[in-house]
């Protein structure tokens, strides 16, 4: 575990803009009109929609998106009664993470007022804010009535995460603990050491789920919880037990199948665990120091399953993997609360997850091979990007099937894109992409078959239906790497070129590209021998019908790579030259940026082409090029050769190729922004046009362009690069291409496959 410091933690709230969250405007407010819309006196109108139809605030504001998070600071983490204004740095804090994980607005409010009765009124005064409101950190008894008393008042969701994002979480966890060992959790004897919010909420949720109440005991800090003790409040008295022969946590513990821990570190001893039943569950979630430690647990019963409220140990029982979706879910169908079966289904959800492969950006965060369901892994990761789309609409199915929503959801298959595509997990581009291609999967060719990212890339595209992969490579290898990486190669031809059962092939290959090359000065065995290397060969599959396209690039040096597609492949007819572009997906919108791999300082024919080329590529993918051919000076007003090249371009294209929408040479700040631009030069032909194409003056501009961007906006997706003007689908990935940059790729190689296909067919009608 990561030890932080009290005066990183500091500087860390301190630097830059204090604090962690801050509000953003989501229209357009640059002009006056845009001003006069937004507020006085075009504000008016939805306002009077909303007098009108109240349920409108959700049309035309963001209270379907907002929630509040409250807090009057009386149990703030570990740190107790320290006041509301202290605890909102923890509140921003909830407010970042519904941010990232659930694209959900946040206000945090402090309220300074510990009476109930007072905090409820102040509560129910705000709420007409909001979609929703996460009660945080007030402490037991009184966040029962609270949140008892809003959940009565109240038509929006409410929720104490204190209580119920540990129940839900902890709940699935538990499903799946017992589904590994073999237990049935209405047999289970289970201890639970605490008997605060998040215990009592827990507890009922596991009885909710099937555990029998008079197989709990429960313990507060006197001792096990029995109904002969007094003073107890109605939530305790609802676990008291008739029991009389345990009383303390070792006597309580003696044969238990599960551990619950909600209390303080350090309790839990080694002899304990020892004397509990055979395959124990030990949820230790005290933070940050666990009732027992990992380590001590697993060295007293090695046959443990453990989870706990740490990063750096299995089975992390954390809340992130709960109330963002949650809200979510509620948030998208106007729930009016948060009822048990929409936690229900949140339970189900999470835990079902755990059961399904486990996707290669989550294995990467953890440096694992392969998480794979069992002991050490039964809930969730909190980085899983299937969170939001698996739980939300769980959640949300749950709401419009109890009754409690005031929307309906009717594609549900949409709705979970939407909200991939709302994190920036993927883009409606990429979903499109992903469809067409396993709609009409092709086969195809992956150069690196040792190479571990593009293995995992080429089983992952087989399994989400993609393409057929052929891995060329020396087959043994890549069995032993699939072996390690716990991959399976059911269905996947593996091709070993340099096998002797490989020699009629190779040969074969070889002639056919000594008679299209001998006027090149090839000869047989100078081909041959090239066989011999994975980009020949691949590419000659290609050429030769016995593939349908080719993936290279994560050990070729690029240059190499070029001269042999020249070589085997060739490019178009039409073209002279050839190219790759990179597709730049943002929440502004998508951009093609050319040539970002092969072309180093194109001539003027060289920028014709490439230009010519990315408007084929942008039609490719459905939309409407509109050019601009970029350089560091506008429409003359540099007379340097680098401008000149480039006004000589555009000058060309425009006469030739007059229906192209391409201008320039100018620079990238006005091409982006066409209120400047147009106002700037109004002769331009990109006049109210927004740009969408970006061709560049040299390969260093281009490639400094994407970088600084992937560098600078994580948020944004970049696909390529992607090949334009060679005559068959080869496509090259980068050397710090990922796992899903590579299934990208290759999505992209199948459907120029599948449309060169529909082209011959056409032809030869």
């Amino acid at each position: 575990m990561v030890k932080i410091s009290k005066e990183a933690a500091l500087a860390y709230h301190e630097s830059g803009r204090p604090g962690k969250i801050e509000v953003k405007p989501t229209k357009a407010y640059r002009t006056q009109t845009d001003l006069s819309l937004a507020y006085s006196p075009g504000v008016a109108f939805p306002c009077l929609e909303i007098q009108d139809n109240p349920d409108d605030a959700y049309k035309y504001t963001d209270k379907g998106n907002l929630v509040a998070v409250i807090s009057n600071g009386t149990a703030v983490l570990g740190l107790g009664d320290i006041g509301a204004m202290s605890g909102k740095p923890v509140m921003e804090g909830k407010g970042l993470l519904f941010k990232i994980y659930g694209g959900i607005d946040v206000f945090d409010i402090e309220v300074d007022e510990k009476d109930p009765e007072k905090f409820c009124e102040a509560v129910e005064k705000i709420a007409p804010t909001f979609g929703g409101i996460n009660l945080e950190d007030i402490k037991a008894p009184e966040c029962f009535y609270i949140e008892e008393r809003l959940k009565r008042t109240l038509d929006i969701p409410v929720m104490h995460d204190d209580q119920h994002g540990t129940a839900i979480i902890s709940a699935a966890g538990l499903k799946n603990a017992l589904e590994v060992n073999g237990k049935s959790i209405k047999d289970v004897k289970i201890v639970v050491n605490g008997a605060g919010a998040a215990a009592i909420s827990c507890t009922k949720l596991y009885i909710a789920l099937g555990a029998r109440k008079e197989n709990i005991l429960m313990l507060d800090s006197k001792g096990v919880i029995t109904s002969d003790r007094e003073n107890l409040n109605e939530q305790k008295r609802f676990f008291a037990t008739e029991r009389r022969d345990a009383h303390t946590l070792a006597e309580a513990i003696n044969g238990a199948d599960v551990f619950v821990g909600l209390s303080k570190g350090n309790v839990l001893t080694k002899e304990m665990v020892k004397t509990m039943a055979k395959d124990p569950v030990i949820f230790a979630l005290a933070n940050p120091v666990p009732e027992i430690s990992y380590e001590d647990a697993m060295e007293a019963r090695p046959d443990t399953l453990m989870a706990t409220g740490r990063t750096d140990y299995p089975n992390q029982i954390n809340n992130v993997i709960g109330f963002p979706y949650i809200f979510r879910g509620a948030l998208d169908v106007h729930a009016t609360a948060i009822n048990e079966e929409m936690k229900m289904a949140a339970v189900n959800a999470i835990a079902d997850l755990a059961k399904l492969p486990v996707p290669d950006v989550v294995n990467d965060v953890y440096k694992v091979n392969n998480l794979k369901f069992g002991r050490d892994y039964f809930i969730p990761k909190p980085v899983d990007p299937r969170l939001i789309s698996e739980v939300s609409a769980a959640v949300a199915r749950a709401a419009i099937e109890s009754g409690v929503a005031r929307k309906k959801i009717e594609n549900w298959d949409e709705y979970k894109n939407s909200l991939s595509v709302l994190l920036g997990q993927e883009t409606k581009l990429t979903q499109k992409l992903y469809a067409t291609a396993s709609a009409h999967p092709q086969r195809v060719v992956f150069a690196e078959g040792i190479h571990p990212t593009m293995l995992r890339a080429a089983v992952q595209a087989k399994a989400e239906g993609i393409c057929q992969p052929i891995l060329l490579g020396n087959d043994e290898r890549i069995a032993k790497l699939a072996k390690e990486l716990d991959l399976s190669l059911e269905g996947i031809e593996v091709v070993n070129l340099r096998h002797d059962n490989e020699a009629e092939r190779r040969e074969r290959f070889a002639r056919i590209l000594t008679q299209k090359r001998q006027r090149d000065g090839y000869t047989f065995e100078e081909a041959n021998d090239k066989m011999f290397e994975r980009n020949y060969f691949g590419m000659m599959m290609v050429e030769t019908g016995e593939a349908d396209a080719f993936i290279t690039g994560l050990y070729t040096k690029y240059s190499n790579t070029i001269k042999v597609a020249k070589e085997v492949i060739g490019i178009r007819s039409e073209y002279k030259h050839f190219g790759t572009m990179h597709i730049i997906n943002s929440p502004k919108g998508t951009l093609f940026l050319a040539d970002t791999l092969i072309n180093n300082n194109p001539n003027t024919e060289e920028l014709v082409d490439l230009a010519k080329l990315s408007s084929t590529a942008v039609r490719f993918f459905n939309e409407k090029p509109v050019i601009a051919m970029v350089s560091h000076s506008n429409f003359g007003s540099d007379t340097s050769e680098g401008s000149r090249k480039v006004r000589k371009a555009v000058a060309e294209l425009q006469e030739k190729n007059p229906e192209m929408i391409v201008d320039g040479e100018i620079q990238i700040g006005f091409a982006l922004n066409r209120e400047q631009r147009d106002s700037l030069y109004p002769f331009s032909r990109l006049k109210d046009k927004d740009v969408n194409t970006l061709v560049f003056p040299n390969l260093t501009s281009a490639r400094s362009s994407y970088k600084m961007l992937q560098a600078l906006a994580p948020d944004v997706e970049i696909i390529g690069p992607i090949q334009m003007g060679l005559n068959k689908p080869i496509h090259f990935t980068d050397f710090g291409s990922s796992v899903r940059d590579v299934v990208n790729i290759t999505a992209v190689a199948v459907i120029d496959a599948y449309v060169e296909k529909i082209k011959k067919r056409i032809n030869k009608v």
